[in-house]
């Protein structure tokens, strides 16, 4: 396809005149013509009607019909020049459980679209077994989950431990340096949120499994939300009270007796092409900066 035909074709059905079309495209109004022609030829159809005297253009009924067909190829050609210009690139498939998602991993994201730009990032929120799945069909290159599980043909591997910690109300009396023991509090004035099997073992040995909490959630957002008197009490990751617990609102204190911390986990497939080789070596690099350092 004539590139400097098309050019002129589309200029001219913009402007609907040759004498502006040259103007746009800061050439002489012979040359459009010329190019015009060119094309039509290519084309082996007229584009445009030529009337003398009338200087409004009117295409052709295969003048429009081509019209359209030139204006896809304008933009196809702009996505082209646009996709040159960034250079190679890798898209990346992340998938994660929504709490990593939001309180873990922004710094490992904001990393790689700042330092890499040749990497696209794709991010998933997924249930861990549904990451395992998905990176075991291949449908996303790396996953970071909360639990590990044996997955022939995978590598599992811990990339982040959360401690559990207390969160109440902030009250003058309470101090973040404070050590507090399990039996200061009352298991009816907890807000639960199930963290997993060791969570569930540990909350059973300081309460009664048989006195519920008064509050169940699923949603660990929901934790600050319903916090609302003194008594109140919820055990959740760091992660998520240091971004969740406004200091001026909530404290955030050790336990004497902690429950097992969170271990996360980063799953990757042992067979990947070079290109995902090369872009998750960049991934693990940042991991280990921000993560398995600290």
């Amino acid at each position: 396809m004539d590139v400097l035909g098309m050019e002129a074709f589309l200029a001219i059905v913009q402007t609907r005149s040759l004498t502006n079309a040259a103007e746009l495209l800061h050439l002489s109004q012979s040359t459009v013509s010329y190019r015009l022609q060119v094309l039509e030829r290519e084309m082996g159809a007229t584009l445009i009607e030529r009337r003398k005297g009338i200087q409004t253009i009117h295409l052709t009924p295969f003048g429009e019909s081509f019209a359209v067909l030139a204006e896809r190829w304008s933009l196809l050609k702009q996505e082209v020049e646009v996709l040159q210009s960034r250079g190679p690139q890798t898209s990346l498939a992340i998938g994660a459980a929504d709490s990593l998602s939001v309180y873990v991993l922004p710094p490992l994201y904001r990393m790689i679209s700042q330092q890499c730009p040749s990497i696209r990032l794709k991010i998933r929120t997924q249930h861990t077994m549904e990451s395992y799945e998905s990176v075991e069909k291949r449908e996303v290159d790396v996953a970071f989950v909360k639990a590990e599980r044996v997955a022939p043909g995978m590598i599992v591997e811990p990339f982040y431990v959360d401690e559990m910690v207390l969160v109440r109300l902030n009250t003058a009396e309470r101090s973040p340096s404070a050590v507090i023991s399990p039996l200061e509090l009352d298991c009816r004035n907890q807000l639960f949120f199930s963290w997993g099997p060791a969570y569930q073992l540990w909350h059973d040995r300081w309460w009664n499994a048989f006195t519920p909490a008064n509050l169940q959630i699923d949603s660990a957002a929901l934790i600050f939300s319903l916090m609302w008197n003194a008594q109140q009490w919820s055990i959740v990751p760091r992660s998520i009270a240091n971004a969740l617990a406004q200091t001026d609102k909530f404290v955030i204190q050790s336990l004497t007796d902690p429950p097992p911390p969170r271990v996360c986990y980063q799953i990757t497939h042992k067979h990947l092409d070079s290109a995902k080789k090369s872009a998750l070596s960049l991934l693990n690099q940042f991991v280990t900066l921000i993560y398995r350092n600290n």
